[in-house]
């Protein structure tokens, strides 16, 4: 509903690609352009936990205390000038003025969320040019060595992401998650699938869905179990990498980084644990269970997208109705 996606839409409709949410409406003036407080609007919260990563890392604390100095950050000259005593957003990641930010960010295998070997060859142009960057003002081995500690902290999220994931699809494959999928109001696109079976990894009719056919992550109206999934590598897994890439270790580790998703881990097992006792009882005593209703009615489910295809176009999905990206738009 419009009213739980404000913080979204602003950023992913009104501010996005503009010149003017960075350069400022009236003003379009690189001075103030340049400093790290413009990306601040946007690339904060949660799942994006840049700007908390940068002003709370070494390099954060070094502008916000400097920052009013010209004679250390002197924003009339050009980000390609190496003389600023410590980098912005601006100076690492639109390095020469460059708009293209992905070129010189640090972002490869999905914010750091995928498994893939981190330093295969294919990323080795990108890690050359970000070593380019911290060699401004440090040697190239240090840069390098705060790479690989990067890869070691997302190496090491992935194996307590894997291990909580696997406990929440046993649960699913076995039958005994509250609800089920089939159970719940529809996704967004009008259909039954489970809500982790993330880019069509998973078949079989335990996820729901046909063959090759992807889920969404839900943040709501879904059991504990997959809510603690998405936020563990949604947002403590995004703690660890944003933290790494930015020098703030200590988000990485303590607020909610790895410490969270060693949380998170035990309470999925806890939740697995006590649904697999009760599952066992209701089956030894001769109790079918059925999933309460609330899952699938109220008043702000009726407001997605996925009820109103089910109701005004039965057996069609959101991507039978859409022939077009712009369709969504004015539908």
């Amino acid at each position: 509903p419009p009213g739980d996606t404000a913080g979204c839409t602003f950023c992913h409709t009104s501010s996005e690609e503009r010149c003017s949410t960075c350069h400022q409406r009236h003003q379009l003036d690189p001075r103030v352009a340049r400093r790290a407080e413009q990306c601040k609007t946007c690339h904060w919260g949660k799942d994006h936990r840049d700007w908390e990563a940068y002003d709370i890392g070494l390099h954060g604390v070094v502008y916000q205390v400097n920052k009013w100095k010209p004679e250390q950050f002197d924003f009339s000259r050009k980000l390609s000038d190496a003389d600023y005593v410590g980098p912005t957003c601006q100076y690492c990641h639109m390095r020469g003025g460059h708009h293209n930010v992905q070129r010189f960010g640090t972002v490869y295998t999905s914010m750091g969320m995928s498994m893939a070997d981190r330093g295969a060859p294919i990323w080795n142009e990108k890690r050359d040019r970000w070593v380019s960057i911290c060699d401004d003002c440090h040697s190239p081995r240090f840069a390098r060595e705060q790479l690989q500690a990067l890869d070691e902290a997302v190496k090491d999220a992935g194996l307590k992401y894997r291990e909580t994931f696997k406990v929440a699809e046993d649960l699913l494959v076995d039958g005994v998650l509250d609800p089920m999928p089939k159970d719940l109001c529809p996704d967004w696109s009008g259909q039954h699938l489970w809500s982790l079976k993330i880019g069509a990894y998973h078949d079989g009719e335990a996820y729901g869905g046909k063959t090759g056919e992807s889920g969404e992550f839900r943040m709501s109206n879904c059991t504990d179990v997959e809510r603690l999934c998405f936020e563990s590598v949604g947002y403590f897994q995004t703690y660890i990498y944003k933290g790494m890439a930015h020098g703030s270790w200590n988000d990485a580790t303590y607020s909610d980084g790895s410490f969270g998703m060693d949380r998170w881990l035990v309470n999925v097992k806890q939740n697995a644990s006590r649904a697999r006792r009760l599952a066992t009882l209701e089956k030894k005593v001769g109790i079918t269970w059925q999933p309460e209703e609330f899952w699938e009615t109220g008043e702000w489910l009726d407001e997605l997208t996925g009820p109103y295809i089910v109701k005004n176009h039965p057996g069609k999905t959101i991507f039978d109705l859409c022939p077009d990206p712009g369709w969504l738009d004015t539908h």
